[in-house]
């Protein structure tokens, strides 16, 4: 629970959280179809606010048609709803290549809509075996050139005054974010903490988020809930509070050690299963709900709705 003297932090949401109704980004997209799009981004807005929100992380999916019009009505609406607005962009995903942009595009979209901080995956193929490949020569050699494609946009940054915040994404490690962040020595590029990504390449979170506090300036604040059984381990998303990574404690980490991280940004994925479609949708947003619930009541995260 927030002392009675400690100044609460916004809490934003990551627009995947509500992947099902086509925002964020789609799963499979390559191979298969994106999700459809059953609301729009002013819908969010709406419901960012109705539900007690600061703000929300968006993708180049959202903001479609990515006209000047559009992007300055987004902008307009974002003010309209008291809402900042966070980018999340890619370099090459490996499922939704609309979410996929240059660092100069990424940050000019930023400005257009008012947002003050880009977040970047670096999207980086691994070599296989994927154990024990941490600073692989494979991995430096992209690593370096995602360096050199941040450090020709930091004129740019600077002159749009924007925050750049990469991320342990599915495909690398915490060691590896680092030495990018440190090797580009900006105050203003940070890392951003995913809590589960660190799975995906067989890190353990709280050594990932261990690692990597001292240089973040942005989260996503996920959990999951490891499962074992006949067809192996996996790991599913559910709401934030009720899995096996210490939400609770790690937001205290960030507090005491983020120095930069000014927010906090729930991300959600829940598991579909044998429901249809418009079942898992009603579910996501439940999970949802339940996850900024726990945040703001048991957590004391959020400046709205308290």
């Amino acid at each position: 629970m927030m002392k009675n003297s400690e100044k609460p932090m916004p809490l934003g949401m990551h627009t995947y959280t509500l992947h099902l109704s086509g925002f964020g980004e789609s799963w499979g997209f390559k191979s298969a179809h994106a999700f459809e799009k059953t609301q729009d981004l002013f819908w969010m807005m709406d419901r960012a606010v109705e539900w007690g929100l600061d703000g929300l992380h968006v993708t180049n999916v959202d903001l479609e048609p990515m006209t000047p019009e559009n992007l300055a009505k987004v902008k307009a609406e974002a003010e309209a709803h008291g809402l900042y607005l966070e980018v999340n962009a890619s370099f090459n995903a490996p499922s939704d290549p609309r979410v996929n942009a240059t660092v100069d595009s990424a940050l000019r979209t930023a400005q257009a809509i008012g947002a003050d901080l880009v977040k970047f995956s670096l999207d980086i193929e691994r070599p296989r075996p994927l154990y024990g490949t941490c600073m692989h020569p494979d991995v430096m050699v992209q690593l370096t050139d995602r360096y050199e494609q941040f450090k020709a946009n930091i004129p740019l940054m600077e002159e749009l005054g924007i925050i750049i915040s990469i991320e342990n994404h599915c495909d690398t490690y915490a060691d590896e974010v680092i030495w990018l962040v440190k090797k580009l020595n900006h105050p203003d590029i940070g890392a951003c903490i995913d809590t589960i990504n660190s799975l995906c390449v067989l890190e353990g979170p709280e050594a990932a988020v261990e690692k990597m506090l001292p240089y973040a300036n942005c989260c996503h604040l996920c959990d999951n809930e490891l499962r074992i059984d006949h067809n192996g381990t996996h790991s599913i998303g559910v709401p934030v509070g009720t899995g096996d990574i210490d939400c609770a404690r790690i937001v205290q980490q960030f507090k005491e050690k983020s120095p930069k991280m000014k927010r906090i940004t729930l991300e959600n994925e829940c598991e579909v299963g044998g429901m249809s479609m418009e079942e898992a949708r009603q579910k996501e947003i439940e999970a949802c709900i339940k996850t900024i619930n726990y945040l703001r009541d048991e957590l004391g995260l959020g400046v709205k709705g308290r």
